[in-house]
């Protein structure tokens, strides 16, 4: 059995231009000033609890209670009134006769708005999975694990489908072969690099490419079983 793991942000909707713009401005209110570019290096894939620790870590002093409250209630606020899916993915997904599932470091909350508004969510079902379920988030294993296991999949026929390095080494961790995703708005060629030395299998960066990607995969998995 071939099962299909999707990360959410960034491969099924273009959400992360908009979380992690969000972060940067709100760091920067905190006085803890950075870039996009820097919180698309340092927290893009981790779980929100992860997120919460490093700023805390960052900062030197535990952040203010109401603030990730109100950061997260913007956050939707925003999704809700301007998500849009990634381009071509319910085609690329329809193309695919394999079991599929979401596995996302997001809150079952935002999970649930950003497959519902983007029309996605029908193609998944009840298999949508949150880092919330899980001891420990990107990049470790468990959130893929789990996935995997709730699905009836072994580890090594699964193809786990992402864009943040964090989640790439999970999915290695784990025993996955990975595709890598460069096709959102928040994604350049430095993104795709890091994928690469992540240790994803391919990088694509439009999804046209991959029904494609994901019978190759296949293919030298079947080649590699057969060779002498």
């Amino acid at each position: 059995m071939t099962l299909l793991i999707f990360d959410c942000d960034g491969v099924l909707v273009d959400s992360e231009i908009i979380a992690l713009t969000m972060l940067a401005l709100g760091l920067t209110d905190l006085g803890l000033p950075q870039s996009f570019e820097e919180c698309r290096r340092l927290f893009m894939g981790k779980s929100v609890k992860d997120v919460l620790i490093g700023i805390e870590t960052m900062l030197g002093h535990p952040l203010p209670p109401e603030w990730g409250y109100t950061m997260n209630a913007a956050l939707l606020d925003r999704l809700k009134n301007e998500l849009q899916p990634v381009a071509g993915v319910a085609k690329a997904i329809a193309a695919l006769p394999y079991p599929r599932c979401v596995a996302s470091s997001s809150q079952p909350e935002r999970i649930r708005l950003s497959l519902a508004v983007t029309g996605l969510a029908p193609l998944f079902g009840d298999r949508v999975f949150s880092a919330t379920q899980v001891e420990h988030g990107k990049p470790a294993p468990d959130l893929f694990l789990y996935a995997a296991k709730a699905c009836g999949a072994p580890p090594a026929q699964t193809i786990v489908i992402e864009d943040s390095p964090a989640g790439i080494v999970a999915a290695r961790r784990a025993g996955m072969k990975a595709i890598g995703f460069t096709g959102a708005s928040h994604a350049d060629a430095r993104l795709a690099q890091a994928l690469e030395l992540a240790g994803a299998d391919t990088v694509i960066d439009t999804m046209v490419d991959l029904p494609r990607a994901v019978e190759s995969l296949l293919a030298a998995t079947t080649q590699r079983k057969h060779a002498p």
